[in-house]
């Protein structure tokens, strides 16, 4: 038997700790991956396209928007219960941990939209005297079954958004509003949250986003409208939900209202979500069509930002109103830059339809699909991991 050497015998015990310590960060990088979340959750069969997604991680399901269909499913991608019956648009939505309720944008209006899913619901059309917006709060504790009828019951709730329907019914529109349909839950402006999941004793509000109409014709329409509710005012003026009848119960007015200079996009912010890992508020949009602007999908502004005012682009009102900076390109984000307007975004295919941070730079990103047969139409959220690189800003992640 050969006795190995002292020098030996340190090489085999430095390459032991060597493979040691490559093991165990291994483990580290593969349970960073694998964090016990489902890579996907696949909903199949839906009749409109999904518009939002929350997670919930108490009750480890999902909740998901498919227009006028509202469903809870497991990570297995298997309906537990829905409500069928919602008239209008229901879009984007986020989840509350604190009151575990679920806030989702809700319009009943009178354009082309509203007049398409009136069609889908076989009910009349709202006019415009009738057009109202509203953050839709749903108690999905007590939702226990497939199709559950909102009507007669406070499972779902409605609080109208009036400022949005001012300036939706304003001649040409308001800043090119054509509704609201991002909704966040994030503390104020000029946070310094970062890291973490919650932003624990942080008082928090529902931002909710403008749809904004695409006309290239006109420079007022540039900019993302953001507002910003308190919660327990919302929560107070919401009331049940009669079908065919449109109420104006809701907050008198935003507690803020904020203007971020984004360039043309088409209908505005689709789906908006705080992030607390890169502390930043996400806005995921339709691109827009001017060629003066990069036509971004992916924007980002920093939550540790204090807000400025000045008039706004591209108009005659000297009014200076409170406005959002952009992200700038820093440790961990790194979006592309337009040099000609200094627009800053990501090009990235996903996130319009469902955009649903869950701590620790992972990220539920719906994925549309739809049936060319049937006709019908699904959700794939898929696990993501954010690298904030310019060529892309999320990765997709696989067990």
């Amino acid at each position: 038997m050969k006795i190995l050497s002292h020098k030996s015998c340190f090489a085999f015990r430095l390459a032991l700790s060597v493979l040691f310590v490559c093991i165990i960060v291994s483990c580290r990088n593969d349970s960073a991956d694998n964090v016990g979340f489902s890579e996907s959750v696949f909903v199949d069969g839906q009749q409109q396209h999904v518009q939002g997604i929350a997670y919930d991680e108490e009750k480890d399901c999902m909740y998901m928007s498919f227009t006028s269909r509202f469903v809870k499913v497991d990570m297995q991608g298997n309906i537990l219960a829905s409500i069928d019956r919602i008239q209008g648009h229901l879009g984007a939505m986020t989840f509350n941990p604190q009151n575990r309720k679920v806030y989702a944008s809700l319009e009943c209006k009178d354009d082309e939209i509203g007049q398409g899913i009136a069609r889908k619901l076989n009910v009349k059309g709202v006019s415009r005297s009738d057009t109202r917006f509203y953050i839709a709060v749903i108690d999905v504790d007590r939702l226990d079954s497939l199709g559950v009828d909102p009507e007669g019951s406070d499972i779902l709730k409605t609080a109208c958004i009036k400022k949005a329907i001012e300036d939706y019914c304003a001649p040409d529109h308001r800043y090119g509003c054509s509704g609201i349909d991002g909704v966040a839950i994030a503390p104020e402006f000029s946070s310094k949250s970062s890291g973490k999941r919650s932003a624990r004793g942080e008082k928090m509000y529902l931002y909710v986003g403008y749809g904004i109409y695409g006309d290239v014709d006109r420079e007022d329409n540039d900019y993302q409208v953001i507002q910003r509710y308190s919660l327990k005012e919302i929560e107070r003026t919401a009331k049940p939900v009669v079908f065919g009848q449109t109420h104006a119960s809701g907050p008198g007015k935003p507690d803020k209202e904020y203007f971020v200079y984004t360039g043309n996009t088409n209908y505005g912010i689709q789906n908006l979500a705080w992030d607390p890992y890169t502390n930043c508020m996400f806005m995921a949009v339709y691109k827009g069509s001017k060629s003066g602007f990069p036509n971004y999908s992916l924007f980002a502004v920093p939550m540790s930002q204090k807000p400025f005012r000045e008039p706004l682009k591209g108009g005659n009102d000297k009014h200076k109103y409170l406005q959002l900076s952009l992200v700038e390109p820093s440790e961990g984000i790194s979006p592309l830059r337009d040099e000609a307007t200094g627009l800053t975004g990501w090009k990235f295919k996903y996130g319009s339809m469902g955009l649903c941070p869950i701590g620790d730079g992972l990220w539920y990103i719906a994925e549309n699909g739809k049936n060319k047969e049937t006709g019908t139409h699904s959700c794939n959220a898929r696990l993501y991991k954010w690298n904030g690189l310019e060529d892309g800003p999320f990765i997709p992640l696989k067990k």
